[in-house]
């Protein structure tokens, strides 16, 4: 609280509230009144009152010091956290290869299965979940149609498949700020709209394909046009972040690339890169070795004797832990920095439209700085992972952020298009394809669904998983599960069973969610079309409509395992006083 006399004049009180309204880290003021009396403030500083608006001015300007100080000491802070936080990504990558390379290998190998399209996609989806690099899953992709083990057709889907899996990161990123219910929210929407948008250009592309080969047919069409020639992309977050993360870990990736062309010779060799070579030299009827080992080659598990499993999980666990612990630290950081002035700042340069008539331009912007920013890093986890905490704490809008992630998935397909270059020229053209249908799918995909605001489907679609994961924490743990994992086996499943079996069983499902959708939006705008019953959903039980039920089941069973946690405490803590008072009873008869 400020004190003045009523004689202040009202000019000083002005500058007392542009100096205070100056200040990044106090909030933004109303404005003052135009003569004295009592102004009240509210301050994180305890103030005294004053005797005249000068020696306020004057109290109030050793203030600006500190806050100047305070956010020169918290900006390299923060990118020191982005810094781990983004080699922290690239360990667990290495982690999850570690763990499920191998296996990933062994599934891209089976040429039989990948021929199907709807098995296709699911493959492509697993791996790049198990691998969690897009890049990694669809440069096997490129070497494998340009080893000549796969045709174009057959590996169309699997590029599909590993754009949706490569969403997973920033969704696992999202339930890092599961703390704050709003935050949560946002955060989470801003995840899967990734998810939203890559399974609808799935769901109408993929069919599109298998029926006309449109994707095929256009990228060949470029191919014939194009004069090839072969590129490197550079790489300018691999510069900064090499230097820890090879330290860490190193992986051989022409291992997982030999298993899945089928070459039995290296199925027994380690991930991770063995730099050291023995050297052998005998003088006078001795044998003699050393060991030689570049320093350009070494890191914590170069002689490490556990296996590639067991370095995967230390690296996982390690991983995650990092991750978290500079997630949770960026966000209270942007909330202490990005506050008051500075954050509506940021906020209408990011989020401002531009004026009238070139408003439609601002999203296409977004879209193309999202696609220059994951070309440089070369990955599209990283990218939408970096953007995630700052959709969660209101900086970047939904809308927005739905733009960036479309330029993002745009930009990585540049890994694949300078992987398809460096083939041997006789396969040079169909790897390039490859790569070209990476681009043209997300490419379409944006055409549908972004040029045309009342077509923005995904937006919507995140936005209602968003509240609901703010209503239901648990539905985010089950999304995951159900999207990636049980769906996807699923339709696997059917898939191997036949066109018969997955077409009885598919397209029933399919109408009926038409049917619901059509419902829902009949409900919504024209109930006076439908009978009386169809208006709404009363007429169903409510485990039908609503997740009330399920979340009361869950607590349930939280409760009571919580209960049979704290009773076998309770009991073991008894039985162990009990033992230790026979032992005292025992030693004083003694």
């Amino acid at each position: 609280m400020f004190l003045f006399p009523t004689a202040a004049k009202p000019e000083h009180l002005h500058q007392i509230g542009v100096l205070l309204q100056s200040s990044s880290l106090l909030p933004r003021y109303p404005c003052l009144p135009s003569h004295g009396a009592i102004v009240t403030l509210p301050l994180p500083y305890p103030c005294p009152t004053y005797a005249s608006p000068n020696q306020a001015l004057s109290s109030l300007a050793c203030f600006l010091p500190k806050s100047v100080a305070s956010v020169l000491c918290k900006v390299p802070l923060l990118f020191v956290l982005l810094y781990f936080f983004v080699c922290s990504l690239d360990v667990l990558s290495s982690a999850f290869q570690l763990s499920g390379g191998r296996v990933a290998g062994d599934i891209f190998q089976e040429n039989a299965i990948l021929s199907n399209p709807v098995a296709g996609l699911v493959v492509g989806l697993l791996v790049t979940v198990l691998v969690q690099s897009s890049s990694t899953s669809t440069s096997i992709i490129v070497s494998l149609v340009s080893s000549g083990l796969l045709d174009v057709q057959s590996a169309i889907p699997i590029i599909m498949g590993s754009n949706i899996g490569t969403s997973v990161t920033n969704t696992i990123v999202a339930l890092m700020q599961a703390g704050e219910r709003e935050e949560f929210e946002r955060a989470f929407a801003g995840a899967t709209v990734h998810d939203c948008f890559n399974w609808l250009s799935v769901l109408v592309l993929l069919p599109l394909e298998a029926a006309s080969g449109l994707l095929k047919n256009l990228s060949k069409t470029v191919v014939d046009i194009l004069q090839l020639s072969t590129g490197e992309a550079p790489q300018l977050l691999k510069v900064l972040t090499e230097p820890l993360t090879q330290m860490i870990i190193q992986l051989d990736q022409s291992v997982i690339t030999a298993i899945a062309m089928g070459d039995q010779s290296v199925r027994n060799n380690s991930l991770v890169k063995q730099w050291c070579q023995i050297k052998f030299w005998f003088s006078a009827s001795e044998l003699y070795y050393i060991f030689l080992c570049p320093a350009s080659g070494r890191h914590i598990f170069v002689d490490c004797a556990l296996s590639d499993l067991a370095i995967g999980l230390i690296l996982l666990a390690c991983s995650l832990l990092v991750l978290c612990s500079c997630l949770i630290l960026l966000v209270k950081l942007l909330n202490s920095l990005l506050r008051g002035q500075l954050a509506s700042v940021i906020n209408k340069v990011i989020n401002t439209d531009f004026p009238y008539p070139f408003t439609w331009l601002t999203g296409y912007l977004a879209l193309l700085v999202g696609a220059c920013m994951t070309f440089l890093v070369q990955s599209s986890s990283v990218f939408t992972s970096a953007i995630t905490p700052l959709i969660g704490i209101g900086v970047i809008s939904i809308e927005r952020a739905y733009a960036l992630t479309l330029g993002s998935n745009l930009g990585t397909t540049t890994t694949a298009t300078l992987a398809a270059l460096a083939s041997p020229g006789d396969k040079l053209a169909a790897a390039t394809q490859v790569a070209l249908c990476h681009f043209f799918f997300n490419l379409l995909g944006i055409l549908l669904w972004y040029p045309i605001p009342t077509t923005r489907l995904p937006i919507r679609m995140a936005c209602a998983l968003g509240n609901c994961t703010a209503r239901y924490r648990w539905f985010a743990v089950l999304y995951l599960l159900v999207c990636f994992l049980l769906l996807p086996s699923l339709a696997f499943a059917l898939s191997m069973a036949g066109w018969k079996v997955m077409t009885g069983i598919g397209v029933p499902v399919i109408i009926g969610m038409m049917a619901v959708v059509a419902l829902n939006m009949l409900q919504a705008r024209r109930p006076d079309c439908l009978p009386l019953r169809l208006q709404n959903w009363d007429f169903l039980p409510l485990w039908m409509t609503s997740l009330q039920p399920l979340d009361n089941l869950i607590t349930r069973v939280t409760l009571w395992c919580g209960c049979v946690c704290f009773i076998n405490l309770k009991v073991c803590s008894s039985s162990k006083n009990n033992n230790k008072k026979k032992k005292q009873t025992k030693h004083k008869f003694l």
